[in-house]
C-alpha cells in the first residue's frame, strides 16, 4: 500500500476563491481512486492545519503533491506559512535534522541533511500567464520554465529535505481563458501515467 499527501494550497483572498486549485485536488483525488493499492490523506492549507499533525502526514507519506496557485510569481502566503511552520516543526522529527554540513569542513554538503528519504513530491501551479510567456522569445519569462524559474526555490526546498522530484504539471491562462474541463483532462492523464509508472510492480 502506497501513501498519498495531498496538499491543497488554494485559498479565499482578493478576488481568488481558491476553486480552480479545489478542482485538482478533487481530480487528483479521483485518479488516485483507481489504484487499488493507494491510501490518500488531504490538507487543504485554507482550512487549517496542526503543524505537528502535518509533519506527522510527511513522514507517513510515500508521495506528496502539492497543489498552489502563483501569486505575484510567488507561492501564495498562506501555503508559505504552511511550509515555514510545518518544516521548522519537523526539525529533528522526521522532515531535516540539519542542513548537512559539519564543523570540521562547513563549506561543503550544504543541503544534505533532510530525513524524507524515499520519498518523492510533485506539485501543479496555476497562472493567470498564458504558456507562451514562458516559451515564446521576447516574452516576459525570457524562455524560462516555471520550474527552472519561478519554482526554482521551491524544487531546492524539497531537496533541502530529500524528496525526489516528479514531473510538475502546469495549468496557464485559467483567469482569461480557462478550459476547465480540457485541462482537467490532461492533468488526469499526466497523474495517471505518472503513478501507473510509480506504482507498477517492480521486478526483481
Amino acid at each position: 500500500m502506497k501513501k498519498v499527501l495531498i496538499i491543497n494550497g488554494g485559498q479565499n483572498f482578493g478576488h481568488s476563491g481558491g476553486k480552480y486549485n479545489q478542482t485538482i485536488a478533487d481530480n487528483t483525488l479521483e485518479v488516485l481512486k483507481e489504484f487499488e493499492n493507494v491510501e490518500v490523506k488531504i490538507t487543504n492549507v485554507g482550512e487549517g492545519y496542526d503543524k505537528n499533525e502535518e509533519v506527522e502526514k510527511f513522514v507517513w507519506a510515500d508521495y506528496i503533491i502539492y497543489h498552489t496557485p502563483i501569486w505575484w510569481f510567488q507561492l501564495p502566503n498562506g501555503l508559505k506559512k504552511y511550509i515555514d511552520e510545518v518544516f521548522t516543526a519537523g526539525h529533528a522529527k522526521g522532515i531535516y535534522m540539519s542542513d548537512g554540513r559539519t564543523s570540521d569542513n562547513p563549506k561543503i554538503n550544504y543541503g544534505t541533511g533532510g530525513m524524507l528519504g524515499g520519498r518523492k513530491y510533485m506539485v501543479t501551479t496555476s497562472w493567470n500567464a498564458p504558456e507562451t510567456a514562458f516559451t515564446l522569445p521576447g516574452e516576459f519569462f525570457n524562455e524560462t520554465s516555471v520550474d527552472n524559474g519561478p519554482l526554482f526555490g521551491f524544487h531546492r526546498m524539497n531537496s533541502f529535505v530529500s524528496l525526489e522530484k516528479i514531473e510538475s504539471f502546469h495549468f496557464h491562462d485559467v483567469e482569461k481563458n480557462a478550459n476547465i474541463e480540457r485541462d482537467m483532462k490532461l492533468y488526469r492523464e499526466h497523474l495517471t501515467t505518472v503513478f501507473e509508472k510509480e506504482l507498477k510492480p517492480q521486478l526483481v
